[in-house]
């Protein structure tokens, strides 16, 4: 089989619910990064990417007609790049990545763009349609911003309750306290207000124009767990542990990244940053959507063919702190390889664009430490959880080898 390697990524500025995005399409979003993705690309001609998949959770608002060929035709590419559109909640993106690189593996394709978009500002409310016209009493609207809607009566109610009180339920089944996840947080906050500080995410983000935004709109430098533990748990009143501080808030944003082959490199005038080594889904109840990634993640290595001691950095979803705690202990990693440049508690969640943003995060991680394995994790709600593992090329090779010699030493 090819393999398929990761070539560059760019996101925009991940802006708060009602935020500095809040007033920007999706579609629009969307369009934005596949345009920086293909100005990045000092050689490629436009008529040679095989396909745009992007990954979005809410498909019921702006987005709704597919939202990658939307995008696509939005940005001005032609109109013969087919598109589709992925949905598995939070993981859409990191799933986008997923498809991609089995099209590269297969030989059915040399260069995908994939990515996601998200704006959890703009969701709209939903007006169940009625099974009569003229219904004699009230209809509620019902928000698709997050989680649970129009719930199936005949569905489990343990697995559909709140994605906050199926954190608690975690945070109680694996002794993880209050303390612990403020911590947590509040280390997410400082790790990425340095990041940007330091300039690291100046290659990865694209500011959206038109708007204000140049930085991720959550970070709170400065933060401390004992700032935060002066907040309110929201999802239980007593020995409740989840606040709006140790969970990731509602976002907006897009995230692309390039996916090729080895015959990419010169298709885009770009060597790779690593190469796609492994991949894993895992499922389970869904009331425990937040462990998902731990077997995820173990498959993931499985298939690369290396284990949790070779490890160097792992770019893990924050949906919550309690949630990636558990991740991290069952793991038995270093907690400091994982988000050394913060994460969505700081940055944010916009749903379908999260996947994107830590592939590209942990490839550009990579590249930074030298290090030559990492792992991409993140759960997703009801019950599942997608990885992918990276191998830095530059790591094994050397930055100053041709794409062909450097996919050649990954394949020996």
């Amino acid at each position: 089989m090819n393999e398929a390697f990761i070539f560059d990524a760019v996101r925009t500025p991940f802006g708060k619910f009602g935020g500095g995005l809040a007033g920007v399409r999706p579609d629009d979003l969307a369009a934005h990064v596949i345009g920086e993705a293909v100005r990045r690309a000092p050689k490629l001609d436009v008529e040679r990417i095989d396909e745009v998949v992007f990954g979005n959770a809410n498909g019921a608002g702006e987005e709704n007609r597919n939202i990658a060929r939307m995008g696509t035709l939005l940005a001005g590419l032609p109109v013969s790049i087919p598109g589709t559109t992925v949905n598995r909640l939070c993981g859409s993106s990191l799933d986008a990545a997923i498809i991609a690189s089995r099209q590269i593996n297969t030989g059915d394709a040399d260069l995908m763009l994939i990515g996601g978009a998200e704006s959890m500002s703009r969701a709209p409310w939903v007006l169940p349609k009625t099974e009569k016209p003229y219904p004699a009493g009230d209809m509620t609207l019902v928000s698709t911003t997050l989680g649970w809607r129009l719930v199936n009566p005949a569905m489990d109610p343990d697995w559909t309750v709140s994605l906050g009180e199926a954190t608690e339920r975690l945070a109680d089944k694996y002794a993880i306290t209050r303390a612990a996840q403020d911590e947590f947080s509040a280390n997410s906050h400082n790790l990425a207000a340095a990041a940007w500080d330091e300039g690291f995410y100046d290659r990865l983000v694209t500011a959206v124009p038109g708007t204000d935004l140049v930085r991720d709109e959550g970070i709170r430098p400065g933060s401390s767990a004992g700032k935060l533990a002066g907040l309110k748990t929201v999802f239980r009143t007593e020995n409740g542990t989840v606040t709006a501080g140790n969970a990731s808030p509602l976002s907006d944003g897009a995230s692309a990244a390039w996916l090729g082959s080895e015959n990419a490199a010169a298709l885009l005038g770009m060597d790779p940053l690593a190469r796609i080594a492994g991949r894993g889904a895992h499922a389970n109840d869904p009331q425990f959507f937040g462990y998902a990634p731990v077997e995820a993640a173990n498959k993931a290595l499985a298939k690369a063919g290396i284990g949790w001691d070779q490890v160097g950095a792992v770019e893990l979803n924050e949906a919550f702190a309690a949630q990636s705690l558990a991740c991290i202990t069952a793991w038995g990693i270093d907690p400091s390889i994982v988000n050394r440049h913060g994460g969505a508690i700081a940055m944010g969640h916009p749903l379908g664009a999260s996947g994107g943003r830590i592939l590209g995060t942990l490839a550009r991680t990579l590249q930074a430490t030298g290090q030559r394995w990492g792992v991409a994790a993140i759960c997703i709600g009801v019950g599942q959880g997608l990885a992918v593992v990276l191998e830095n090329v530059t790591a094994t090779t050397g930055p100053a080898k041709t794409a062909s010699a450097q996919t050649a030493t990954v394949k020996g």
